[in-house]
């Protein structure tokens, strides 16, 4: 972009026009996340849910203000191409010593792309790749706080780090908390290493809220070594705090940051400070989902799409139709080579489908705003996504042409995808139990019944629960993720079949009972779930009780009496209440 700062007064005043549309983003976010202490301190679970849901819409709000004072106020569509250049470049030197430049930048993009022609997607008009560095940027109160257990000793430094969070709520009993912590790090290590002369624990300075926990995040640092760690705080029946467990298996940890979970409350003046530390702490975890967990969906898709641009440089081979049976309606293809499924809404849905486009982006949409309780894959949503057409293997192309024509375009060299849904790749559950061995077949029965268990008391019902549409993770966990028949559990009915007036009215082909467009007969899963004798048996071994009405009417009522149920992102054998039972909290739920 050879183009002269110079002096352009309209320039300037839309490029503070952006700042000022994002700095109250971040603020009203902000205020929002920092409020999440108190709602936690005070136990308005529900409240906690509800600031997380409505998080998911700040962005876009201030995106569509910013665009009509823009258009309000400089009548943005008549600006020549010199006048946007010299707006990108008044824009970078008013980031340059700002907390938070790459979501600036992001915030300019989704700005700028609702008002110029496609054609002007590039690196002259928009941030391609970003334009501040985000190292070393300073905050305050700062990004981590390091404590030195070589001056206090390491038991009273554990306690000094969970104190130093000022939660205003008692603990039950503190230093019973900091010796079960210690006696389930001692079993992990083995042994306590030496401390070096460098020995330091490091904590973010913000704890992250989700659900009914706090999270301390946190790493020691000792000679070469480091070891990370999570502690999770909790109330228990009587409304005192409790350390619950304590994660040091960095894979556990990711999977504390899984996007099949809700997203986290996390104060941060600085979120690339708090990303490069959690990234020292999941060195495998991509930079866009941290983003995305961390609140920061916009900034995760727009790091996410730079890595897929980078990646299709650095690698040849073809997308192509995803293996699996195929959707009645999405067209989900894959790129080998790169984690990730990407889904378009075809034309024209499969007869047994009774919905139409708006539809189905309005249930995506909903994942968004419930607590997915580690059950529901997130997902990556674009508009107008260009890929290069030479990656397309001839077979998808064809499958594109003829099940979804309208939903793509080609440019040149170019197959632009006017709306894309992105999710993380797993193993369709049909797949994995067609070469499961019993054992396995089993486990994955057993998750498969937690994830429905889970996401009922959730309030989602998955509407279609064949084994097709859920996933199993290289951790072995089963996740849904087909999207467009989930309701809310309180909008539907769960009913008994009513007894045939006479018995031969069972073997009729229609069914002798009424069904309204929400009812639902638990009684039918069976048919069309349980057609294998090995799945069958292991599904009635743990979850019968899926089968009647009985358990989903359950669920039914204690989501309208209110109650937030509890949902652990680890296994309850880490659990200080099981791992040392007779020394834990007496009141832990």
């Amino acid at each position: 972009m050879d183009v002269q700062l110079g002096e352009n007064p309209v320039a300037h005043a839309i490029a503070q026009a952006l700042v000022e549309g994002f700095n109250k983003h971040y603020r009203i976010f902000r205020d929002t996340s920092r409020r999440a202490k108190e709602l936690f301190e005070a136990a308005h679970w529900q409240k906690q849910l509800d600031a997380v849901r409505e998080r998911v819409q700040f962005y876009d709000d201030r995106v569509d203000e910013t665009v009509a004072r823009l258009h309000d106020e400089f009548d943005a569509d008549a600006l020549d191409d010199i006048t946007w250049q010299q707006v990108k470049l008044q824009f970078i030197g008013m980031l340059i010593n700002h907390r938070q430049p790459e979501l600036a930048e992001t915030f300019f993009n989704s700005v700028t792309t609702r008002i110029l022609h496609r054609s002007y997607f590039n690196n002259d008009y928009l941030f391609a790749r970003p334009a501040i560095s985000t190292e070393y940027i300073e905050a305050y109160p700062p990004v981590y706080s390091s404590y030195y257990p070589r001056d206090r000793g390491l038991r009273t430094t554990i306690r000094r780090i969970v104190e130093d969070f000022d939660w205003q709520r008692s603990f039950e009993d503190l230093d019973r908390d900091v010796d079960l912590l210690m006696r389930a790090t001692l079993a992990h290590l083995g042994e306590w290493p030496q401390m070096e002369v460098n020995c330091q624990i490091q904590v973010l300075y913000s704890a992250f809220y989700r659900n009914k926990t706090a999270y301390i995040i946190g790493k020691t640092v000792n000679g070469y070594q480091e070891y990370p760690f999570a502690i999770a705080v909790r109330h228990n029946a009587r409304g005192q705090l409790y350390l619950d467990t304590v994660l040091l298996d960095p894979w556990r940890i990711s999977v504390l940051f899984s996007l099949s979970r809700a997203y986290f409350l996390v104060d941060m003046e600085v979120p690339s400070g708090y990303v490069q530390f959690l990234r020292s702490v999941m060195p495998n975890k991509p930079r866009s989902e941290l983003y995305t967990m961390l609140g920061l969906g916009k900034q995760g898709k727009t790091m996410f799409f730079r890595d897929l641009v980078a990646h299709l440089r650095h690698s040849n081979d073809q997308f192509i139709v995803a293996p699996g049976i195929r959707g009645l309606v999405m067209l989900v293809f894959t790129l080998p080579s790169f984690p990730y499924v990407f889904k378009v809404i075809k034309d024209v849905f499969g007869a047994a489908k009774n919905m139409d486009r708006a539809t189905v982006k309005r249930k995506y949409l909903m994942v968004k705003h419930v607590d997915r309780v580690g059950r529901m894959a997130d997902t990556l949503e674009f508009s107008y996504a260009a890929l290069p057409l030479s990656r397309f293997h001839p077979e998808l192309l064809e499958e594109l042409r003829t099940l979804a024509p309208s939903a793509f375009e080609i440019d040149a060299d170019k197959l632009i995808i006017k709306h894309l849904y992105i999710e993380r790749r797993m193993t369709p559950l049909n797949l994995h139990l067609e070469k499961a061995d019993d054992a396995e077949t089993e486990a994955a029965v057993r998750e498969y019944g937690n994830a429905i268990r889970e996401l009922a008391i959730a309030n989602i019902f998955p509407g279609d629960m064949l084994w097709k549409n859920f996933g199993v993770t290289r951790y072995g966990r089963v996740v849904f993720y087909d999207y467009d028949e989930i309701e809310y559990m309180t909008d539907m009915n769960f009913r008994a079949i009513p007894p045939a007036p006479y018995e031969e009215m069972e073997l009729a082909a229609e069914p002798w009972y009424s069904a309204g467009p929400m009812d639902v007969f638990p009684e039918e899963f069976a048919t069309f779930l349980l057609g294998v004798p090995r799945v069958r048996k292991a599904f009635l071994r743990y979850h019968r009780d899926l089968l009647s009405p009985g358990f989903w009417q359950q669920a039914q009522q204690r989501i309208r009496e209110g109650y937030v149920e509890d949902f652990f992102p680890y296994p309850e054998e880490l659990r200080f209440c099981n791992l040392f039972p007779q020394a834990a909290s007496t009141g832990a739920p």
